[in-house]
């Protein structure tokens, strides 16, 4: 069985109470929730891990070598400066797709840049919490078309 890891990284523990006006009402078990049902529907193992602290998440990344097919990681403020989860996505065979709830090309000029955008396979953002849905949909197509 195909296997997927989700990370979600700082303060996405806090959805459903931090800035629901940029982030909603949604809280994380509601994403995972969302994320479990539909990848047991596909027949698609899935795990997930929230951390806010860069190393746990780094670890993770280097961990999912030989374990997992793909990534689907909201890797919040790290985005936008942590080489060091850069460096263990490009260090690893598994693809990552990079998602945010909000559009952060529509926010804060520091929100535009991604550093791990040049090692992922893609980047969805800006869909609310339908982006890690997409990256599932987008996994179950890659894996269902492997041949």
């Amino acid at each position: 069985m195909a296997k997927v890891l989700v990370l979600h990284g700082p303060n996405l523990n806090l959805l459903g109470t931090r800035e629901p006006e940029i982030y909603g009402s949604a809280t994380l078990a509601d994403i995972n929730d969302m994320l479990k049902k539909r990848a047991e529907e596909a027949g698609v193992g899935i795990d997930f891990l929230q951390s806010n602290h860069e190393g746990v998440l780094v670890d993770a990344v280097q961990a999912s070598r030989g374990k997992y097919d793909y990534i689907i990681f909201n890797a919040a403020a790290f985005t936008h400066y942590s080489i060091a989860l850069r460096d263990a996505i490009a260090a690893v065979d598994v693809p990552v797709i990079e998602v945010h709830i909000s559009n952060i090309h529509q926010r804060e000029e520091f929100r535009h840049a991604s550093v791990l955008a040049p090692v992922a396979m893609g980047q969805i953002c800006g869909l609310g919490i339908a982006s890690y849905l997409a990256a599932l949909e987008a996994v179950i197509f890659k894996l269902d078309n492997k041949n």
